[in-house]
């Protein structure tokens, strides 16, 4: 049996792949992971376990002293880069600080950025960042106006788009604390179940959501995250009543 593929049929399967997230080739030749390896000494492998432990038991106090010595945003997008500790780098294409305007009254907060993110090196610039911006613009803010600040929780593309493990938010979290300070932000707004994870240590954005609370230190709103109303277009309602919130407290009209 020929088992070539003609044109069509290779170029879907490829297409196939890269929607699952396999656009990059990582070796030269291919790796049989069914090879059975050479044993290693016993010795060996027991010296090593401690020292691994212990660099991972010592990934979210260098994230902190990473993120208190920088000085300003460039500064801390530095400190990012430099980041080694969490695994999700070594798989991203590209590191994903923020976007909009630095100084802005509003921070929108994310989970992580998707496939779209990735590729641009910018926030929100996907199908959820086009929905962002209908909802911003309901209320009269929007990102080239300088009216919002947008940043995710963690900086680099998690594999096919899976939620963030809680180490992961963990290692990142002392990074967007000091975003937030060095934005300075009149209020945040938490977009998803991982935003607010990291920001009030807690979950459950169907109960969350509408009501104020305060994370890294200024008022926050939690909200349904734009990728979770594309899958669920009845929750718009809630999510509408909750920017309407967002609104009344830039003016002032809410404490």
């Amino acid at each position: 049996m020929d088992s070539r593929f003609d044109f069509h049929t290779a170029r879907a399967l490829l297409v196939w792949q890269v929607e699952l997230g396999a656009d990059e080739a990582m070796l030269d030749a291919p790796l049989n992971r069914y090879e059975v390896p050479a044993a290693l000494p016993k010795v060996a492998a027991v010296a090593q376990a401690p020292v691994a432990s212990a660099a991972a038991g010592s990934a979210v106090e260098l994230a902190q002293a990473a993120a208190s010595a920088a000085r300003d945003l460039e500064g801390l997008r530095a400190a990012m880069g430099a980041y080694e500790h969490c695994e999700l780098k070594r798989g991203a294409r590209n590191l994903v600080f923020s976007g909009g305007a630095p100084g802005a009254r509003v921070m929108i907060i994310g989970e992580a950025p998707g496939r779209d993110e990735d590729r641009e090196g910018r926030a929100f610039v996907g199908r959820a960042g086009q929905m962002l911006d209908r909802m911003l613009g309901a209320i009269g803010l929007s990102r080239a106006g300088g009216s919002v600040y947008i940043a995710n929780v963690l900086p680099w593309r998690p594999p096919q788009n899976r939620d963030p493990q809680p180490e992961e938010i963990d290692m990142m979290r002392p990074f967007m604390a000091r975003h937030v300070a060095l934005a300075a932000p009149e209020v945040v707004v938490l977009m998803g179940d991982i935003s607010c994870a990291a920001g009030l240590g807690k979950t459950g954005i169907t109960k969350l959501r509408g009501h104020w609370d305060e994370a890294y230190g200024v008022p926050a709103l939690p909200m349904f995250h734009p990728a979770y109303l594309l899958r669920h277009p009845a929750a718009k309602r809630a999510a509408w009543a909750d920017l309407l919130a967002l609104q009344a407290r830039l003016r002032g009209d809410t404490a």
